[in-house]
């Protein structure tokens, strides 16, 4: 079997890389940064428009989906990709994030989870197992192992006992992922995710653990969880450059710019995250000059469009005068505007990473990068 993963440029005075990863429905290229439809569905946009955009591969939740419409519907209606209309790549988490932050109760043994739905108070109980059945029935072309994502800050003591746990359900989770594999036809790629918190020994362990076990690519979980923005750089650099060269790289739930821009700048291949769409809902507009605030009263007459130069249809059509109005009346074209800006400024900016890298010149990229964000007037 030919690797799913191969590495096409690499940037001369960083970790940066640029590659192709093959899935079961597409090729992707990265570094590549995943738009997040939670319940099958990136809030406000079609596939279409998605598609338009330049979006190449979905994240969705496999505990939402569980929950909500159950994973035996859905693969009964021909699985996730028919069902929400998108026929790229999807990345599905393994729920264990989900359960821990969402859950009314939330109890956690050796075999594996009891919670309560964060919907309805029904008791539910997740394992490796059943996160690997779940994901195989909505049809997913990355597959996560089933994880024990801790909270910041955390003892030691715990956070090592957890990483013992985690790297048994990786085991678990890849025996089942194992069996439930077609003998032809689409393969899915399964996923490690390095745990141990924010201690370097235990991380490193958990990775040669995972590396021993052996997976298509692996992901850095446990991050972004309220930790200062340095101390997760400080994991960050001290880990990705042991990760397999030879594997896909990818970063959970990360998604500030500057963290993409000093992902990449590790070696980091796939990131994903809910801020561009959040944000969006919440008048919070990105561009490389900075963030703009859409409700602040400054805009109130300007006639610009959001970021002068930027191609996105909102910004070709609209001026910030107007998406103030709409989000101050709470309009949904506010939201679906907003939104499309926002998804075209992190999909162009992973582009031009891309270009910077197979171009030698990434590092340049990166500095110019915040040059043009200290000189912004907003």
């Amino acid at each position: 079997m030919q690797p799913a993963f191969k590495v096409l440029h690499s940037d001369p005075m960083s970790g940066a890389r640029s590659g192709l990863l093959e899935t079961a429905h597409g090729t992707i290229d990265t570094p590549l940064f995943c738009p997040v439809g939670t319940a099958a569905t990136v809030k406000s946009m079609t596939p279409i428009e998605l598609s338009d955009l330049g979006v190449q591969m979905l994240l969705c939740n496999s505990y939402h989906l569980y929950l909500r419409p159950g994973h035996g519907l859905i693969k009964r209606l021909g699985g996730l990709h028919r069902f929400m209309g998108w026929d790229g790549p999807i990345l599905t988490d393994s729920g264990g994030y989900q359960i821990r932050s969402l859950s009314a109760l939330c109890e956690v043994t050796d075999d594996g989870v009891s919670f309560r739905s964060h919907i309805d108070g029904s008791l539910h109980r997740f394992t490796p197992e059943l996160s690997m059945e779940v994901q195989r029935a909505l049809g997913s072309d990355i597959v996560m192992v089933f994880d024990e994502c801790l909270p910041y800050p955390c003892r030691k003591e715990q956070t090592e006992g957890s990483l013992h746990r985690t790297t048994r359900w990786a085991r678990r989770s890849k025996e089942a992922f194992e069996k439930s594999l077609p003998e032809a036809g689409e393969m899915p790629l399964l996923f490690g995710i390095v745990q141990g918190g924010f201690y370097e020994d235990l991380r490193l362990r958990s990775l040669d653990e995972l590396c021993e076990i052996g997976f298509a690519g692996y992901a850095l979980g446990g991050l972004s969880v309220g930790e200062p923005p340095e101390l997760m750089l400080q994991i960050l650099e001290a880990i990705s450059g042991r990760l397999p060269p030879q594997q896909a790289r990818y970063l959970m739930g990360v998604g500030r710019p500057q963290e993409l821009v000093e992902g990449v700048f590790r070696g980091i291949d796939l990131f994903d995250c809910v801020m561009p769409t959040r944000h969006a809902r919440t008048g919070e507009l990105f561009t490389r000059f900075g963030r703009v605030l859409i409700k602040q009263s400054r805009y109130l007459e300007d006639d610009r469009p959001i970021e002068p130069g930027c191609e996105c249809f909102t910004c070709r059509h609209f001026s910030r005068a107007y998406l103030r109005h709409l989000f101050l009346g709470r309009e949904i074209l506010g939201i679906r505007l907003n939104t499309i800006h926002n998804l075209y400024y992190y999909i162009e900016l992973m582009r031009e990473i891309r270009r910077s890298i197979a171009e030698g010149r990434f590092s340049r990229f990166r500095q110019q990068f915040y040059a043009m964000r200290k000189e912004t007037e907003e």
